[in-house]
């Protein structure tokens, strides 16, 4: 089993926090995690600290050396996705080789209207995930020269990342529990799911909805790997055709005979590392400590 470290709220203090990544990066964790809020979470008027997470993650990369950095997860409503990817790809320069990307619709809307930032409804929150998922695999690919999109939400045109990330393909998560659009969102756009904060029974529920959105997507996929934890990550390799094997808790999927597939993710302890054989795209589930 691999395991890995989750800052929920970013309250410091900041001492505190570099001496639980350098913990995590020196006792064998496999990833650490922060959450991306303006204050504190769950919301307790305002008045506590709260740390950004880009800066706490790029001050994360530059003190540890081994374990995967992220962030369960990244609200789709706070950044354009050309800002997300400019800062993630700086961070995969400073930590060699070891950032995640983890996205979400987001739900804290007290911070939102706090700091003026349009908050839509849910569901336009979900298509506004779903076009932003896309347009960070396009700004994330070391093969993109330039990205195009065009969406109701978000576009690029003729968009440049340069320099490339160092890693051929930086693990795209999709955070939520949603049935109908955030599973199959992850199914479609991700390498990940990021499920936290349900127990077995639902989290069982969960993981079979997102095996018939990735069988919708691949039928002829069989195989998943996928971690069980009070709030964990499980990631469903349902559209790799390498047979996998799963195990407890935040773990890291590997399959059979290879050293790690999965470089773990930031909160639950299992993130997807892409063989180098990047014909293969796979859509992961995870369930970590790495959501909110």
């Amino acid at each position: 089993m691999k395991f890995g470290i989750h800052i929920g709220h970013m309250g410091g203090p900041l001492a505190e926090m570099r001496k639980l990544w350098k913990f995590a990066d020196a006792n064998g964790f496999d990833w650490f995690s922060v959450s991306d809020h303006f204050q504190e979470s769950p919301p307790r008027g305002g008045d506590m600290d709260c740390y950004e997470a880009i800066a706490t993650l790029t001050a994360a990369a530059m003190d540890t050396t081994k374990v995967r950095l992220g962030s369960g997860v990244y609200c789709v409503a706070y950044r354009n996705p050309g800002l997300l990817a400019k800062s993630l790809t700086t961070i995969d320069h400073l930590s060699n080789g070891r950032v995640d990307c983890g996205l979400g619709a987001g739900w804290h809307d007290v911070e939102a209207k706090a700091f003026g930032m349009p908050f839509p409804t849910i569901g336009p929150r979900e298509d506004m995930l779903e076009e932003y998922a896309q347009i960070m695999r396009l700004l994330l690919d070391p093969e993109q020269k330039r990205a195009n999109f065009a969406g109701k939400h978000f576009s690029v045109t003729n968009a440049p990342n340069y320099p490339k990330p160092l890693q051929p393909r930086i693990p795209i998560w999709i955070g939520g529990r949603g049935e109908k659009r955030t599973l199959r969102a992850a199914a479609k756009f991700a390498d990940g799911w990021n499920g936290a904060y349900i127990g077995p029974t639902e989290w069982k529920h969960k993981c079979d909805v997102l095996d018939r959105w990735c069988g919708a997507r691949r039928p002829s996929a069989a195989t998943s790997a996928r971690a069980i934890a009070p709030t964990a990550r499980a990631t469903c390799a349902a559209r790799c055709a390498t047979p996998t094997r799963w195990s407890m808790s935040s773990a890291r999927w590997a399959a059979p005979g290879s050293a790690s597939r999965f470089a773990t993710g930031p909160t639950t302890g299992r993130r997807w590392r892409p063989s180098p054989a990047r014909s293969s795209r796979r859509a992961s589930r995870v369930s970590p400590p790495w959501l909110h």
